[in-house]
């Protein structure tokens, strides 16, 4: 497992959705509308059907990868400590991602129904119950950018991934993931995940074509037989020579998916070594020997020298005037968390709240700010690469695909489209070697030495 192996799980609600996916927070399977880990093991391990890249299609508008929005089924079964509860009860205190006034709406309207049949607000649970949820997906965009196939035989498919794309099928992010966009573009309907990489974590991705190679790479990986690079760019000067951290980490929140250095955490491992300096900030080679949750961008921040986009372990105001370094942060752990869901303000996102009408997807308004600037010029190395002006032409936007529907509230409001600093963190899986195969990844734009980090 890579150790940035770590598949993005936002919410489902549009509005806590642009929140999680900003920190990245991880959530469990919830089929209210989250994450249906049936779907994400299915499709990543047995292909994906006609019906289900049919759900939908993709229109490119800016630099960004829209879907249009469709309906999809969730199904669960009664669980255990649902029996003898009513169902608006098990609605409203498990699957948080709408409010219990949505859901009451929701069951009134027959669109939650157990074991294929309308119920009121008020059934209770028996044993074996079968629900089922018909929602109205809106996925969040993601960078409008061909996927680069380095290399394809008979047994690989080796792609270097955009940021801001997840690997699998998870949260918000169905049709605009890494697997459904290979199945479409590409048609490349089965494969298998040897790796994974974080949502904003660009670069190198392998997959298998048959699971009896899968099984053997993953074989490689668990007996810490695979050799991973990655490169980041980081604030400051990174010190010279060879720097090696061996700080544990700890898991503080599964759900929200932060790791902090703890020595209660498990053992971890990872050497670094600075390629060059531009005078604001460093370009850091990083070999993880284990494979942690986040664990170079811990390591990084434990340092004193966290990348310079990171959304989560590069934040003063969560992490304190020295933002992490040494382990010192200053707060307990349930504030930390709190912090950093502050942070990271919802108010921002929504636009306004209104009528429905064709134009509930909002245009992106490129705000004049030099973060702004830098990220859109580190993405074009991906959006401006070969065979974008055929996607482009292929994936035109056109009003008349956009279905409304009444009863759903993202269709009432308009919220702002991802900004571009908000589609990339400066962290790039480079090569991965194992036994009898090695592939690497180009350096993006960012990492070369004559980069700036300010507009000139």
């Amino acid at each position: 497992m890579s150790s940035e192996a770590v598949s993005d799980k936002t919410t489902s609600a549009h509005s806590a959705e642009l929140l999680m996916e900003k920190v990245q927070i991880k959530r469990k399977a919830d089929f209210a509308g989250n994450n249906p880990k049936k779907i994400c093991t299915k499709e990543a391990r047995r292909g994906l059907d006609v019906s289900a890249l049919e759900e939908t299609e993709y229109y490119f508008e800016d630099y960004l990868r829209k879907v249009y929005p469709y309906y999809f089924t969730y199904t669960t079964f009664c669980k255990g400590r649902w029996v003898g509860k009513s169902l608006i009860k098990v609605f409203s205190q498990e699957f948080r991602a709408h409010s219990k006034e949505e859901y009451e709406k929701s069951i009134a309207g027959g669109n939650i129904k157990v074991n294929g049949k309308p119920v009121t607000v008020d059934y209770i649970f028996k044993g074996h119950d079968r629900v089922t949820n018909k929602v109205h997906r809106h996925e969040i965009a993601v960078a409008a950018a061909p996927i680069k196939i380095i290399h394809n035989n008979d047994d690989f498919i080796v792609v270097d991934k955009p940021p801001s794309i997840p690997v699998h099928p998870c949260g918000r992010y169905r049709h605009n993931c890494l697997l459904f966009i290979l199945a479409k573009d590409h048609g490349l309907k089965e494969l298998y995940s040897v790796h994974r990489l974080d949502r904003l974590t660009s670069g190198l991705l392998v997959f298998t074509k048959n699971i009896k190679k899968s099984q053997e790479i993953n074989e490689q990986i668990r007996e810490r037989k695979v050799n991973k690079e990655y490169v980041c760019r980081v604030i400051g000067n990174f010190p010279d020579g060879i720097v090696q951290c061996k700080e544990p980490l700890e898991i503080i929140s599964p759900k929200m998916g932060i790791s902090i250095v703890s020595p209660d955490g498990k053992d971890c491992e990872t050497i670094f070594e600075k390629l060059s300096f531009n005078g604001t900030s460093s370009v850091v080679k990083c070999k993880p020997l284990t494979g942690r949750m986040h664990q170079i961008r811990v390591h990084l921040q434990y340092l004193g020298y966290p990348i310079i986009n990171d959304p989560i372990y590069n934040h003063e105001h969560v992490f304190g005037p020295l933002k992490g370094k040494n382990g010192e942060i200053g707060k307990s752990r349930d504030q930390l968390l709190e912090d950093l869901l502050k942070a990271h303000s919802l108010q921002k996102w929504l636009i306004e709240d209104g009528p429905l009408s064709q134009d509930f997807e909002s245009k992106t308004p490129i705000i004049d700010d030099p973060e702004n600037k830098i990220s859109l010029n580190a993405l074009e190395y991906y959006i401006k690469s070969d065979g974008y002006d055929k996607l482009a032409t292929k994936y035109v936007k056109n009003p008349e695909k956009f279905i409304i529907e009444d009863s759903c509230d993202l269709c009432h409001q308009k919220y702002m489209d991802p900004q571009p600093k908000d589609l990339i963190m400066f962290l790039h899986a480079l090569k991965y070697q194992g036994d009898g195969w090695e592939f690497e990844s180009p350096l993006p734009a960012w990492a070369k030495d004559d980069w700036k980090d300010k507009e000139t």
